[in-house]
């Protein structure tokens, strides 16, 4: 039986390999998975609905109608996507579909509907409606059941709503507070019924756009527009702790966080008819562009819970990161395997 230390230092070279592979790929912010990201494309004149892979690749259209198709927004489980369509007299209504796009629901009939975003636990969709100008001059956040039954309004002067992961808050935008009812947009913070104390987050001069809740809740990222630009900042729920995360010369739109909690998605524009979709650590550290197709823009993306193709490169929850941990362990028996003792 003298082949099996050959056997043993041939497999451990093999996985020493792995592990080098797996370095660089880490090293590059990169790690290998299965998630997806649902996004709003512009093409041809028209918005629809894409998914792709959260390495860019397999891009996948999803609706196939005239109208404009945007504000996606996947499901807590992954199987279904809500989203804004102006299928009717240009009025935006929420749809929701399956995530291969079938089965398409609308779940409004009424105003100009638009942002909707899940509650934790699937039961709930809570949304922006427009004021239609001539009954209701007031745009408001809104909240109905996912089938939109017991549909309820929450909140006026108020849009963009993001759910907290314990389902006890909302995030929105609003500028109720400043003199009559204009000025810049704040990041506000209520109780998810409508009822509680409205809790102003942001406190700086920029005017804020599109909050998203962390999915560990301690932290909101949201858009930041000041002298001519827009930047994604994260701020602590308490609205301590602001942290800028793009600084270049370009604007950025609508962070979304992904449900681990490691990557932020958001969209640049560079000024032209070009929007490409990125990711990002929550510290700012560019990750990877996704999108890059040249006749198209890309904007409104949204992680699927399902997982992720990209982590930082600093984390370890990786599962590079944990074969790495494991074979860490496995060198110290080196020499034993290597051993020609049979």
């Amino acid at each position: 039986m003298r082949f099996k230390p050959t056997l043993r230092f041939l497999l451990f070279a093999g996985l020493c390999i792995c592990l080098t592979i797996g370095e660089f790929r880490l090293s590059s912010g990169l790690a290998s998975n299965t998630g997806r990201v649902v996004f709003t494309s512009w093409k041809d004149g028209n918005h629809e609905i894409y998914i792709m892979d959260s390495v860019g690749g397999n891009k996948e259209r999803l609706t196939h109608n005239p109208a404009n198709d945007t504000d996606p927004d996947w499901s807590p489980d992954g199987t279904k996507i809500a989203f804004a369509s102006a299928q009717r007299d240009g009025k935006r209504q929420i749809y929701v579909m399956n995530a291969d796009g079938s089965h398409l629901k609308k779940l409004t009939d009424s105003r100009d509907n638009s942002n909707p975003d899940w509650s934790p636990d699937g039961g709930k969709i809570v949304f922006t409606v427009h004021p239609d100008w001539i009954n209701d001059w007031v745009n408001h956040i809104a909240v109905m059941d996912a089938d939109g039954k017991n549909r309820e309004r929450l909140e006026d002067h108020a849009s963009q709503p993001s759910w907290s992961p314990d389902g006890q808050q909302i995030a929105f935008v609003s500028w109720k507070h400043w003199p009559m009812g204009g000025g810049r947009n704040e990041i506000y913070v209520m109780d998810a019924d409508g009822q509680g104390v409205i809790r102003k987050v942001t406190h700086d001069e920029a005017s804020k756009q599109n909050p998203s809740f962390s999915p560990d809740g301690p932290r909101i990222a949201y858009e930041a527009h000041h002298k001519g630009l827009h930047h994604i900042y994260v701020v602590g729920a308490d609205g301590e702790n602001p942290m800028g995360l793009t600084q270049i010369q370009k604007t950025h739109f609508h962070p979304a966080w992904s449900p681990d909690g490691e990557t932020i998605a958001y969209y640049d524009w560079d000024g032209n008819l070009s929007s490409t979709i990125h990711l990002m650590s929550p510290e700012g550290r560019h990750i990877r562009q996704l999108s890059d197709d040249r006749d198209a823009i890309d904007f409104y993306p949204d992680i699927s819970p399902l997982g992720l193709a990209v982590s930082p490169a600093s984390k370890k929850t990786t599962t590079w990161g944990r074969l790495k941990k494991r074979a860490s362990n496995l060198r110290q028996f080196t020499p034993t395997l290597l051993k020609s003792d049979d």
